[in-house]
């Protein structure tokens, strides 16, 4: 089984040889791979750097700033490998991270969509990210909880519904299905997005829980500097689908607005039934928490309209789906 990891690049050469360094350090001597860089118009020396590589390594040069998904896409289209591997230039790989990954992606076989991992702030220790949640207004977020180390020996893997795009591993067919990252988000949802279309498509996304590294977190130059822009364009594209992930969010955040006063809470019914649906002894939430949701996401869509115009998209350029 042949690997591409592909690896785009903007500024930062310090972090950006560690991490390549790290990964040199973690690949199995047995594994079949070749290694991306794709710059996109690094003005710190990098260029020079890359241009001292030779192989396993393979150089792809942006003319312009084009972004986190379009270069991301250069050097997909390039790979020759049936895996690709996704990693930021800012993480610390740590030995043993890459085989968990690949175990999740074979248990799961034809069903596979996105395969993450576990990852801890490089600064703090602290983890980072263990999948992505999304929260009462339908706005995507970092989970921080994690099981026991003695329960990620037992469940190797966690299904979820989206994760990071700072490091995933994804079939090369699967990808040209999905048609690789949205270029319409710069810099922002684009790891998000792809994960809802795999599983549009009927994949499984997953996080393998034995694979653990460390992650810098958002160190590229104008990291955040569209997130809004970004999110909306995210929302206005999912909106329904975000509308049932948001729910349970919505119902811990409905519920604990009325625990310092339960008796001022207008419907004791819904409040039994959200308590139900919370402790996992109910599988769906009150009816009345759907208009809810949606009132929520939909007022959150007219903040954002207010900002970039009604029905705006970022840059003018198409909704997909």
């Amino acid at each position: 089984m042949h690997v591409s990891f592909v690896v785009p690049l903007y500024n930062c050469l310090p972090l950006t040889r560690a991490m390549v360094a790290s990964l040199q350090a973690t690949i199995s001597a047995d594994l079949d791979f070749e290694i991306i860089l794709v710059d996109d118009a690094s003005t710190d020396g990098t260029r020079e750097w890359l241009a001292t590589l030779a192989a396993p390594f393979r150089v792809l040069l942006n003319e312009r700033n084009s972004g986190y998904a379009a270069t991301c896409n250069r050097g997909a289209a390039a790979a020759r490998g049936r895996i690709l591997v996704f990693l930021n230039n800012d993480l610390v790989l740590t030995r043993g991270w890459l085989q968990p990954m690949l175990a999740a992606h074979r248990r799961l076989g034809p069903r596979a969509g996105l395969i993450g991992n576990v990852q801890f702030n490089a600064r703090s220790g602290l983890l980072d990210h263990s999948g992505i949640a999304f929260n009462y207004k339908g706005k995507p977020g970092h989970r921080g909880r994690l099981f026991t180390d003695f329960l990620r020996f037992a469940f190797p893997l966690r299904r979820i519904e989206a994760l990071t795009g700072a490091c995933f591993l994804i079939d090369r067919g699967l990808w040209d299905e999905l048609g690789g990252f949205d270029e319409g988000y710069i810099n922002g949802c684009e790891d998000v997005d792809l994960c809802l279309r795999a599983e549009a498509a009927g994949r499984t996304n997953a996080v393998a829980l034995r694979s653990r590294i460390l992650h810098h977190i958002s160190m590229a130059p104008g990291r955040k500097d569209r997130d809004e822009a970004n999110t909306h364009r995210f929302t206005l594209i999912w909106r329904d689908r975000l509308a049932e992930l948001a729910l349970p969010d919505w119902c811990r955040h409905h519920f604990e607005t009325f625990l310092p006063e339960p008796r001022g809470y207008p419907d004791p019914d819904m409040a039994w039934q959200i308590f139900l649906f919370l402790a996992g002894l109910r599988r769906r939430p009150p009816r009345a928490a759907i208009p809810g949701v949606r009132a929520a996401i939909e007022l959150e869509i007219a903040r954002w309209e207010g900002m970039f115009g009604v029905g705006a998209a970022l840059d003018g350029r198409p909704l997909r789906r």
